[in-house]
């Protein structure tokens, strides 16, 4: 699912974004958390599908699921 998204460094300042589109993911997760429904996503952006919706979450459940918790130890 991944391959819907891209990082590049010419598209949205790097920021991850649906791949062929300057549609960042963090939009549609916005959106998604305001209450959006994916075919209310599909119906405000005509050149995303369902897939690419997915691939948002996908991609940020990959991100949060590979993110490192420090803890720090103050004495």
């Amino acid at each position: 699912m991944t391959d819907r998204v891209e990082v590049n460094p010419n598209v949205m300042q790097g920021k991850p974004a649906i791949r062929g589109t300057r549609i960042p993911v963090e939009l549609l997760l916005r959106k998604l958390a305001e209450g959006a429904t994916v075919d209310d996503l599909l119906d405000a952006y005509p050149r995303l599908v369902a897939d690419d919706i997915r691939a948002a979450l996908d991609y940020a459940a990959d991100t949060i699921a590979h993110e490192a918790v420090l803890t720090l130890n103050p004495q």
